[in-house]
């Protein structure tokens, strides 16, 4: 069995590869994960100190200058990359977990149950997730729990979809007939022979919900609707946009970070989806 993933494993890695842009998204993605990790590490300073006079363009004190309160933005840049990504994977893989489970439900049971679970499924498509967002926010006090809960309660139906679509495709296959006359119990047949046939469609989209995730969080930061007591990137492009005309970096520099991250996400989203989807793979 061991022998079988770490051959799937290669496998896939032949596969992603050979999209180029993929790779560099992928290697964009891993030195953005060693600077949140490693860089507040590398270069302690605390993004709340107020260490130099506002505004300060960037020099050999400061590389990437303060901002309107004097602290340096290179240290809220780091710090703010953990809070981002944290935020953006935990809402993802909150997200993914409860479409999965709501669509899977509903496309392998079918009739009442799906029509219930698929009218909730609608019924939040319906509503604007940023919106939602905002208001689940401002109901509670904002703070890292409830700004990825609030992203995973408006991204969780658009995984139900895929989900349900990937589970009503697969249920009536001859290898799940064969496993009901084998009797295996439905939980069974969901888990051990079905799920690994539609999970790959949902990696994808998952990996592409952390983009849309850190985009939701620094919408919700630049509003100030983010948690006062941490760093973001979101959270920097607001403090900025008072005096976007005479100092444009303080803004421009967490929003190309930004920019960077998700767009390496999306390309190394695309690549999984070539390596993953057959169809891809045969143009």
């Amino acid at each position: 069995m061991t022998v079988q993933v770490a051959s799937g494993v290669v496998s896939l890695w032949h596969r992603f590869r050979r999209n180029r842009a993929a790779v560099l998204g992928l290697a964009i993605m891993a030195l953005i994960v060693l600077a949140a990790a490693f860089g507040p590490l590398l270069y302690p300073v605390d993004p709340f100190d107020m260490l130099g006079r506002p505004s300060t363009v960037p020099s050999q004190r400061f590389p990437l200058g303060t901002d309107v309160s004097g602290r340096d933005i290179l240290a809220g840049l780091l710090h703010g990359a953990r809070v981002s990504l944290l935020i953006g994977i935990a809402a993802s893989l909150a997200a993914t977990l409860v479409g999965l489970v709501v669509g899977a439900l509903a496309g392998y049971f079918g009739g009442w149950l799906d029509a219930v679970l698929m009218r909730t499924t609608d019924f939040f498509l319906t509503i604007p997730s940023f919106v939602l967002a905002v208001l689940i926010v401002a109901i509670f006090q904002p703070s890292v729990l409830i700004i990825t809960a609030s992203i995973a309660v408006v991204s969780w139906p658009s995984v139900a979809r895929l989900a349900r679509a990937e589970f009503v495709s697969h249920q009536g296959r001859d290898y799940v007939d064969a496993c009901r006359a084998m009797g295996m119990s439905n939980a069974e047949i969901m888990l051990r022979q079905i799920l690994p046939n539609a999970l790959p469609p949902v990696i994808v989209i998952a990996s592409l919900m952390v983009a849309t995730a850190i985009l939701t969080e620094s919408g919700l930061s630049f509003l100030g609707l983010g948690d006062p007591n941490i760093i973001s990137w979101g959270y920097m492009i607001g403090v900025g946009r008072t005096v976007l005309r005479t100092a444009w970096w303080m803004s421009a520099i967490p929003g190309v970070t930004i920019l960077i991250t998700v767009l390496a996400i999306n390309l190394v989203g695309e690549g999984l989806n070539e390596a993953l989807n057959p169809r891809m793979r045969q143009r």
